[in-house]
């Protein structure tokens, strides 16, 4: 399981032209599934989420979790993270987990963050989506499971 996080000030997603999910301040997270991915690989990388100091306190300093900003959270999931374009010049997603497995471990992620009183909206698997990010800092890290 791969997270790209991105700290925002706010983010959106659409399908379609219509707004499916925002949020104010938090972690725009693009969640890519491998087909080795279990339910464990998600409640360990919700946990390492959550706990990540990566939001400034009152000096300037990343020393505040989301938990600690009361911030939300924006999962869209995103089979790309898997790309693999070591031949030629169109990657291949052969490594991303089968849809049927991989949606419903997405929305368990999704659920995990809810399990620790995140607010937590969600993309829509395997939409065409339009995604906002008010990207803050910049700051974008890479989380891995």
């Amino acid at each position: 399981m791969k997270a790209v996080l991105q700290r925002v000030k706010k983010g959106s997603v659409s399908v379609g032209g219509n707004t499916i999910g925002q949020i104010k301040q938090g972690l725009v997270i693009l969640l890519g599934v491998g087909p080795d991915d279990t339910q464990d690989n998600a409640q360990k990388l919700s946990q390492k989420l959550v706990d990540l100091r990566i939001f400034e306190d009152d000096q300037g300093k990343m020393n505040l979790s989301l938990i600690d900003v009361e911030g939300e959270a924006l999962v869209i999931p995103q089979f790309t993270l898997f790309a693999d374009t070591r031949r030629g010049n169109r990657p291949s997603f052969t490594d991303a987990g089968p849809p049927a497995m991989a949606k419903p471990l997405a929305e368990y992620f999704a659920e995990c963050l809810r399990k620790h009183n995140i607010t937590t909206k969600e993309g829509k698997f395997g939409a065409h989506m339009l995604v906002e990010i008010h990207n803050d800092g910049p700051v974008t890290i890479t989380l891995e499971v």
